[in-house]
């Protein structure tokens, strides 16, 4: 009996043999399951321009020269801390927010039935108040930087508020999860310069054309059942023409990194970087096939890496300048 219990408490699309399920008790899971602790690639993709900020705006201040190696060094480490914890909350919160508003949709689409609030596993009540625990945490994190990041951080709650309700009034809600997710891309930059550069917004625009892409991909998980209910997508839109629009996007992505990466004044090595990206993100188009679900999710989840390459050729920038 418990082992069946075990197995009804899980969620459909997270793996069966993930952390949550090994070491927290199982009263904790539908937490752990609304904040997506289970699926650590979402809360990844949101700190990715958060840590590609950051490094920038470290980067140029050497180039400055206002503060010590060292100094640069230990703000940027201590900074790419506070942005992973803040990272895992407001992704967890926004997640919670978003199963709330989506809760009768959820309960039509097979992939996400077995979420906490369409299976009954938890109430609306419990799950507004771990929005608040998880807000409590964002805000101990965010004011650790200056008032400019602080404001600049409370304003994109504006966006993380439509994304939800996007599916239902547009067929580009990835667009609004774009303009979300990216949103550390100015956050990074005015946390050292409490500024918006000029690129500090083309790495935000950058960010948004690549959530854009990988959301599209993954997107067309649910393309069936979306058109059944009534949900619209990227996915759905671009159809059998997703690998232009996706080379369109990603091509705008290289783009606005180089643009970026120009304005800043970064080294070479960070251009190098971008060739390497060009690569990756060559081999997912060629790759893709919108009719098979799951590897959608492996190309989805790829995107991670990709992320992290651009942020590597940063981070080696800046500790060989």
């Amino acid at each position: 009996m418990s082992g069946e219990i075990g197995h009804n408490s899980r969620v459909a699309d997270a793996p069966s043999d993930n952390w949550v399920y090994r070491f927290l008790p199982q009263s904790f899971w539908p937490l752990a399951q609304m904040a997506r602790w289970d699926r650590p690639i979402g809360w990844q993709l949101l700190l990715l321009p958060c840590l590609w900020s950051a490094a920038m705006a470290a980067n140029a201040q050497l180039a400055i020269g206002d503060e010590t190696h060292l100094a640069i060094y230990q703000t940027f480490l201590w900074h790419c801390a506070l942005f992973t914890i803040g990272a895992i909350a407001m992704r967890g919160a926004g997640c919670t927010y978003n199963d709330l508003v989506d809760h009768e949709l959820d309960a039509q689409v097979e992939r996400t039935r077995s979420r906490p609030l369409p299976a009954g596993r938890i109430t609306r009540k419990n799950a507004k108040l771990f929005i608040i625990a998880q807000l409590a945490v964002g805000a101990l994190v965010l004011f650790q930087f200056n008032w400019f990041s602080i404001i600049l951080a409370i304003a994109s709650l504006v966006v993380v508020a439509i994304y939800p309700f996007a599916k239902r009034f547009t067929d580009w809600p990835q667009f609004f999860l774009g303009l979300a997710f990216s949103w550390g891309a100015f956050i990074g930059w005015s946390a050292i310069f409490a500024e918006v550069s000029w690129a500090s917004f083309c790495l935000y625009v950058a960010a948004v054309f690549w959530t854009i892409g990988y959301d599209t991909i993954y997107a067309h998980q649910d393309r069936e059942d979306d058109a059944l209910i009534g949900v619209r997508s990227t996915a759905r839109l671009f159809a059998e023409n997703t690998k232009i629009w996706l080379a369109a996007l990603y091509g705008l992505t290289l783009a606005f990194l180089a643009l970026a990466f120009y304005i800043s004044a970064m080294p070479l090595i960070a251009f190098v970087t971008l060739v390497f990206v060009m690569g990756l993100f060559i081999w997912q188009i060629k790759t893709l096939d919108i009719d098979n679900p799951d590897q959608c999710l492996r190309l989805f989840k790829f995107n991670g890496k990709v992320g992290l390459v651009i942020f590597a050729g940063l981070a080696v920038a800046l500790l060989i300048s």
